[in-house]
């Protein structure tokens, strides 16, 4: 190997140049891993529930939270090692992915709450309507006693 394919501002460039192409592949894989919108916006469920059931699993963040490290993790090595001439773009690009993945996220615990919440009020509000039917019947009894006398 001669000297000049060994020099450092060239093997640094190229490896700054790896770097970023790193950052911006796992950013990528970060994106193609969120859910797709059509998955979030539409059902097939027949009730609330099934709704809700299925928009939670559609709320998953799946890998992209792993590959969103990996590009943090690129990312920080490479400013830390002054290796991108200009680190802004990736680090916007870095905060953007980051807080969709803490929206998914939230609506996903919002949803999941909701979730246990619905099948809870379903059974009170049956509860209810069979209290208030028990006691439009009694009442209908002493009524129809009152009528007689």
């Amino acid at each position: 190997m001669s000297q000049t394919s060994l020099d450092d501002d060239e093997l640094f460039g190229e490896m700054a140049s790896e770097m970023r192409e790193d950052v911006e592949s796992a950013l990528a894989e970060a994106r193609a891993a969120l859910p797709e919108a059509d998955e979030v916006w539409e059902s097939d469920a027949d009730n609330v529930l099934g709704v809700l059931n299925g928009l939670r699993s559609a709320l998953d963040v799946g890998d992209a939270e792993d590959h969103l490290r990996d590009a943090k993790k690129a990312f920080v090595m490479g400013k830390r090692a002054d290796a991108f001439e200009d680190a802004d773009d990736l680090e916007a690009e870095i905060e953007t992915v980051e807080d969709l993945i803490a929206t998914i996220e939230d609506a996903h615990d919002q949803v999941g709450d909701l979730a246990s919440t619905v099948p809870e009020l379903r059974s009170t509000l049956e509860d209810a309507h069979a209290d208030a039917d028990e006691d439009g019947g009694a009442s209908e009894d002493a009524d129809a006693d009152e009528d007689e006398e």
